[in-house]
């Protein structure tokens, strides 16, 4: 069996408003979904790293499923051939709900090496 405890799983988050989707065996799209906090005036401006958007995003339903099913990523790094594996989560902006889907599921895969990624977290709100 191979030593998964060093593989790694690489997440990446992002926003399609921003560009394509970055290359992964996994793609989480999250825009049709699961509710968009920047419809709300007092969360718009605000990211994945302030407490009021992760509970506005976790508190959504069907979220916390869907990264407990991510999880099973580990699955990918239990094949013959394993090896890094990427899961790509996108929103509208990236700064909402897949920075907050992808910093949830980093944390909950313990014990396995984990480099999370925010594409664009950092840009400007896109007022649509």
């Amino acid at each position: 069996m191979p030593d998964t405890s060093t593989a790694t799983v690489h997440i990446t988050t992002f926003g399609y408003l921003h560009g394509a989707p970055p290359p992964a065996e996994i793609t989480l799209d999250l825009r049709h979904h699961f509710r968009d906090p920047h419809v709300s005036p007092e969360l718009r401006y605000l990211t994945a790293h302030d407490a009021p958007v992760r509970a506005a995003v976790l508190d959504t339903p069907g979220i916390r499923p869907l990264i407990d099913a991510t999880a099973a990523i580990r699955a990918y790094l239990a094949g013959p051939s394993a090896g890094p594996v990427t899961v790509a989560v996108g929103c509208a902006g990236g700064r909402h709900r897949a920075a907050t889907v992808g910093m949830t599921l980093a944390d909950i895969l313990v014990g396995q090496a984990v480099a999370l990624t925010h594409r664009d977290l950092h840009r400007r709100v896109i007022n649509r």
